[in-house]
């Protein structure tokens, strides 16, 4: 980690959000990282590497405080009863060890909710696989992190060498974050105060649009019109609840989840996207559009269309090492009928643009703010019209370019999966020392033969490398 993250003691109004709308269990948001390691990693080194990241990474160490009447986002608050030793688990491997098997664990693991009296996270090191390799297995909440925070915590259980260097001193570490307690009316307090002060903050800077735009509004009136008329219809869409999927195939929902993966070298990747003018993650959502396609058509019904939900990392400027979640989920229709791959990946070279040139993008606090203000039971239908009509879910997350270690065990792949939230299927690619791992998450209601999922995913990706 380059940079220290920041770490705020009360959630944001987006983080609150995804916390709030697990009221309905189909939009849990939890994400879960599995690593292959060459051989298993040393116990006390591993234990040691834990304890010192609780040092650095205070939410590890933190639960949810909920406000009174939820008239601000809930706390962060160090959990009293914290005991590595329920976080930090080791197994050992299932049936034969097999990379089915580890999946085949990791699933339940990625259904289940989390306790929500303690840190949302678990680990989970499972030994002996097949070959006298190991696994390691890490769940955390959404509301902790996003893909891209994942991984600067990750990197502090990560090492650049196998075998512990005796000359190599480790830095002070800072102090352990204080229990802290506040009571009913303590919190209600400290509530009131928050968003009195996001009030004023918000107040300002309506003053400052103000003193700044009203003079360009009266010298171009007709811009600023049209600005204004553009931001609304960008939140319109934005908000615009859907009533069902698009796909006539992929359409039951369940809290079922079933764990797949793909592997393709990133240099094939970057070379079809060359080949198009565009980028590695154009090339790759084109991949996984037309293995949709072909699984359509598989089960004899095609269609032109599916509505993607795509996360946009916003960590620019001072939210750069800001800790928690720093990206606005884009939801549009992927076009399927494109057989030529090169004319696909600039077609959805060109969508994702759009979506990062929507006018509501600096808004998401906003809206989310907005949102959180209904009832948690009300702002979780209001945003479940939003995410039960998307098929499919990518994304994409920038790993460690060079070879790293956990604890002695040289990580050969890591693969990530993130969260369905109302989705039929997600697809998330994890790049790491030159290679692409994708987990595939699906609902097995949605999609009840994995395997032939799987495979269709595979000729889409292995069309689009081809053009390189």
């Amino acid at each position: 980690m380059s940079e220290a993250m920041v770490y705020e003691d009360r959630m944001s109004d987006g983080d609150a959000l995804m916390w709030s709308i697990e009221r309905d269990p189909i939009l849990r948001s939890t994400i879960t990282g599995v690593w292959l390691l060459d051989q298993a990693p040393d116990r006390a080194r591993l234990h040691d590497r834990a304890e010192r990241a609780l040092h650095h990474i205070p939410r590890l160490r933190q639960r949810v405080a909920a406000n009174p009447f939820s008239i601000a986002p809930p706390r962060w608050e160090v959990d009293p009863d914290f005991d590595l030793g329920f976080h930090l688990r080791f197994v050992r491997a299932p049936g034969g060890g097999s990379l089915r098997d580890l999946l085949d664990f990791s699933q339940p693991i990625a259904m289940q909710s989390f306790d929500r009296d303690r840190p949302l996270w678990e680990m989970y090191v499972v030994e002996c696989l097949e070959g006298g390799g190991a696994g390691l297995v890490l769940k955390l909440h959404h509301a902790i992190s996003d893909g891209v925070g994942m991984v600067q915590m990750m990197g502090r259980l990560m090492e650049t060498f196998r075998t512990p260097d005796p000359g190599r001193g480790h830095k002070p570490l800072p102090p352990l974050p204080e229990p802290s307690y506040k009571g009913v009316g303590e919190r209600f307090l400290d509530a009131l105060g928050h968003e009195r002060r996001k009030q004023v903050t918000r107040a300002m800077g309506v003053l400052d649009a103000l003193w700044t735009g009203v003079p360009e509004a009266i010298r171009h009136p007709i811009d600023t019109a049209q600005e204004l008329a553009d931001a609304l219809g960008s939140v319109g869409r934005m908000l615009k609840p859907v009533s069902e999927p698009l796909s006539p195939i992929m359409r039951g929902r369940s809290l079922r989840r079933r764990l797949d993966v793909l592997s393709i070298p990133l240099v094939q990747l970057r070379d079809a996207a060359r080949a198009a003018g565009g980028t590695v993650n154009d090339a790759f959502v084109a991949g996984i559009a037309e293995g949709l396609h072909l699984y359509h058509v598989e089960h004899h019904a095609p269609v032109d269309a599916l509505r993607m939900t795509m996360p946009i990392n916003v960590r620019e400027g001072d939210k750069g090492n800001k800790a928690g979640n720093q990206f606005v989920p884009a939801r549009f229709e992927v076009p399927l009928g494109f057989r030529d791959p090169v004319e696909r990946m600039r077609r959805i070279g060109e969508a994702v643009k759009r979506q990062r040139s929507e006018p509501a993008l600096p808004l998401i606090d906003e809206i989310s703010s907005l949102l959180n203000r209904f009832p948690a039971p009300v702002s979780a239908q209001l945003f479940g019209s939003m995410l039960k009509g998307v098929d499919f879910v990518t994304s994409n997350v920038p790993g460690p370019p060079m070879e790293v270690y956990a604890s002695g065990g040289r990580i050969e792949e890591i693969f990530g999966f993130g969260p369905l939230t109302g989705a039929a299927a997600n697809m998330t690619l994890f790049s790491y020392r030159g290679g692409c791992g994708i987990g595939v998450t699906t609902d097995p209601v949605a999609v009840p033969d994995p395997d032939v999922f799987r495979a269709c995913l595979q000729a889409g990706l292995d069309q689009v490398v081809a053009v390189a």
